[in-house]
C-alpha cells in the first residue's frame, strides 16, 4: 500500500532544503478552485433530464476526489469542497429564481442575490465533508509537516471520502428542516448504483458512488506514481493499482445486478387509476376568477370517467374546505357513489373557531370513498420554508414576495393511509417526497402499511425548468427505496405513474391539460431501507470516519511520523 503522504524527497531537493521548507504551505493557484466550481456545475448535468446521468456523475466524482488530493491541508480541502458545491447548487437550483421573481414578484437583483446566498449556504455541506475527509484521512493532522506535498490517496482516504460525503448530504437534508435536493444518489436512478437504493437509500447510494469514484481515482493516481517503498525502477502496476480498480468494478457490477432482487411482492387487486393535470396558470390560481375556473375545471375532469382511484394535484381546489361550493361537493359525491370511484383532491384545510375565525390552515388532501360517509384527510407535515411557513427572523423576506398563505400548521408525522378496495395508499404533498426517511417511516410505522405511494404537487411556481424533471427523478428514488409504485398528479407536470422498480410507465407532457389512465399493482413487504432508514449509512459512515481518525496516518507517540519520516528537532526527515 502506498504511503499516505509521500516520504521520498523530490528530485534535486536536499534534506536541509526540505527542512527549511517545512511549515511553508504550498499555495494552490486560483484556478484550482475555479476548476472545482466548474466540476460542480458539470455535475448538475448528471441529474434529470440527462438520461443515464449517473455515469457522468461517477466521472465527475473521480475528478473531484483526485482534485481534493492536490490539497495540502484542511483549509484548501474545505475551500475545494465549497467551490465544488457552489458550482453544483447555483446551477442546479436556479429555478428558485423563477419562483421568487416571476411568480413571487421579488425584484430581479434581490431574487438573484437570494439564489446566490442560498447556494453559498448549501455549499457549506460539501465544504464540511471535504474538511472532515482531510482530518479523518490523516492529511490535515500532519499539519505543516506535509504542507509542501499533495495528498496521496489511500484506502482509509477513499472510505473517509465516501463517509464524509454521505454525512454532509444527510446534514444538508436535516438541518433547518433540510433541503436534500440534488443529493448525489438521485442521479443514480438510471445509473450504475441504483440497485443499492432499496438497501441503504439515497444517501447510501451516494456513499457507494463516492467510494467507487475514490477507488478509481486511487488506482489512476497510483498508476502514475511508483510506490514510495519500492525502488526507482519498480513497476507502478500491480496489486496496489489493480485492487482498488477491481473493487470499484465489483461495486458497479453489484449496483447493476441488485435490481434483479425483489424485496417486495405484489399484494391486493390491481387498481385502475386516473391522474389529473389541470394546467392552471399559477398567476391566476388564487384570483377570484381563477379559483372559480379551477373548481369548474376539476369538477369536469374528475367526473369525466370512473376509475378505482382519481387524484388531483396539490390545492387543485384553491379554497378552504368549508368554502368548497355545494355544487362541486354534491357532484363529486354522487359521481363517487354511482361509479364506485375513490377520489383524492387537494384543498386548504383549517379550523373555524366559535367566533368564526379560521385558524390552523393546512395544505391538505381530502379523500372520498364510495358509499361511505365522512371524508378522509391528510395534512402536510413537512412544510416548505418561506412558502408554507416563515422561519424566525425572515418575515421581511417573505413580505417581499406575493405568496398567499405563507404560514400553515403541520400535520402528524405518520398519518393513516387512504384505503381503496382494500389497498392502503400512503399520500404526501409536493416537497414531502424528497425526504426518503419520512416516506419510509410512514410505511414502516403505519398500522396498515401502504402498498402504493401517491404524491400530489404543484410545480407551476418554477415554470418550464429542470425542477419538474428533477422532482420526477426524486419520486422514482422513493419507489426504489420502498419497493412500491408511486403515482404523481401535478398541476403543470410531471404527472406520471412509476412502478415498484422506479420505472416511469406513463407520463403526461408538461404544460398540457389532461389525465393519465393506467393501472397500479400495490406491493407488500419491507425493503432493508424501509426497515432501518438512514441508520445504516450513518452508522457505517461514522464507523469509518472514527477508524480513519484513530488509525489513519498521523504522528504517533514513538516519535515516528506514520507517513514514513523520522522526527528531527521537531521536524520530519524523509527516507532518502
Amino acid at each position: 500500500m502506498a504511503d499516505p503522504i509521500t516520504s521520498r524527497l523530490r528530485r534535486g531537493v536536499t534534506p536541509d532544503a526540505a527542512d527549511a521548507n517545512i511549515g511553508r504551505a504550498r499555495t494552490l493557484p486560483w484556478w484550482h478552485y475555479l476548476a472545482a466550481a466548474a466540476a460542480g456545475a458539470l455535475n448538475t448535468l448528471s441529474f434529470a433530464p440527462t438520461p443515464h446521468g449517473g455515469w457522468l456523475e461517477l466521472a465527475v466524482f473521480v475528478f473531484f476526489f483526485a482534485w481534493l488530493t492536490r490539497t495540502t491541508g484542511w483549509k484548501s480541502a474545505t475551500l475545494t469542497g465549497f467551490a465544488f458545491g457552489f458550482g453544483n447548487y447555483v446551477t442546479g437550483v436556479w429555478w428558485l429564481y423563477v419562483s421568487m421573481h416571476f411568480y413571487g414578484g421579488m425584484p430581479a437583483p434581490l431574487a438573484g442575490t437570494a439564489l446566490v446566498l442560498f447556494s453559498l449556504y448549501l455549499a457549506v455541506y460539501p465544504a464540511l465533508a471535504a474538511g472532515i475527509w482531510s482530518f479523518c484521512a490523516g492529511h490535515a493532522r500532519n499539519g505543516k509537516l506535509v504542507d509542501t506535498q499533495p495528498f496521496s490517496p489511500t484506502w482509509h482516504g477513499a472510505f473517509a471520502f465516501a463517509s464524509a460525503w454521505a454525512i454532509g448530504e444527510w446534514l444538508r437534508g436535516t438541518v433547518f428542516t433540510g433541503f436534500p435536493w440534488l443529493a448525489s444518489g438521485y442521479a443514480q436512478v438510471d445509473g450504475p448504483f441504483a440497485g443499492f437504493a432499496p438497501i441503504v437509500g439515497v444517501y447510501g447510494v451516494g456513499w457507494v458512488m463516492a467510494l467507487a469514484a475514490a477507488l478509481i481515482a486511487q488506482a489512476l493516481l497510483r498508476s502514475r506514481t511508483p510506490s514510495n517503498t519500492d525502488t526507482q525502477s519498480a513497476s507502478p502496476l500491480g496489486p496496489r493499482v489493480a485492487t482498488p480498480a477491481v473493487i470499484a468494478v465489483v461495486l458497479i457490477a453489484a449496483g447493476l445486478l441488485l435490481p434483479l432482487v425483489s424485496w417486495t411482492t405484489p399484494a391486493n387487486a390491481t387498481l385502475t387509476v386516473r391522474l389529473l393535470q389541470g394546467h392552471v396558470k399559477q398567476d391566476m390560481k388564487f384570483e377570484e376568477s381563477g379559483v372559480k375556473s379551477a373548481i369548474d375545471e376539476y369538477q369536469q375532469m374528475i367526473t369525466a370517467k370512473p376509475a378505482d382511484l382519481i387524484v388531483t394535484p396539490e390545492t387543485a381546489i384553491p379554497v378552504l374546505a368549508q368554502a368548497i361550493p355545494e355544487s362541486f361537493a354534491l357532484a363529486v359525491r354522487h359521481f363517487a357513489d354511482s361509479t364506485h370511484s375513490s377520489i383524492l383532491f387537494g384543498a386548504i384545510g383549517g379550523k373555524i373557531t366559535p367566533e368564526g375565525r379560521v385558524v390552523d390552515y393546512t395544505n391538505s388532501l381530502f379523500g372520498i370513498t364510495p358509499d361511505q360517509p365522512g371524508v378522509y384527510r391528510y395534512d402536510k407535515h413537512h412544510l416548505v420554508p418561506f412558502g408554507e411557513f416563515v422561519p424566525w427572523g425572515f418575515r421581511w423576506f417573505v413580505n417581499l414576495m406575493n405568496i398567499p398563505l405563507g404560514d400553515f400548521a403541520r400535520g402528524p408525522a405518520v398519518q393513516k393511509p387512504f384505503v381503496v378496495h382494500n389497498q392502503p395508499i400512503a399520500v404526501d404533498i409536493c416537497y414531502e417526497d424528497i425526504f426518503g426517511e419520512e416516506i419510509a417511516r410512514t410505511v414502516r410505522e403505519s398500522d396498515v402499511p401502504a402498498g402504493v405511494l401517491v404524491n400530489s404537487t404543484n410545480l407551476a411556481w418554477f415554470g418550464d425548468t429542470i425542477a419538474l424533471d428533477q422532482h420526477l427523478q426524486i419520486a422514482r428514488m422513493r419507489s426504489l427505496e420502498t419497493g412500491r409504485p408511486m403515482l404523481r398528479a401535478t398541476n403543470t407536470g410531471a404527472t406520471a405513474a412509476i412502478d415498484a422498480h422506479g420505472n416511469v410507465v406513463a407520463r403526461l407532457p408538461v404544460f398540457t391539460q389532461g389525465s393519465i389512465e393506467t393501472t397500479v399493482q400495490g406491493t407488500t413487504g419491507f425493503t432493508p431501507y424501509v426497515t432501518s432508514g438512514n441508520n445504516t449509512v450513518l452508522a457505517v459512515s461514522l464507523l469509518f470516519l472514527a477508524f480513519g481518525f484513530a488509525f489513519g496516518p498521523g504522528r504517533d507517540r514513538s516519535g515516528r511520523d506514520r507517513s514514513g519520516g523520522l522526527k528531527k528537532n521537531g521536524n520530519t526527515t524523509g527516507n532518502a
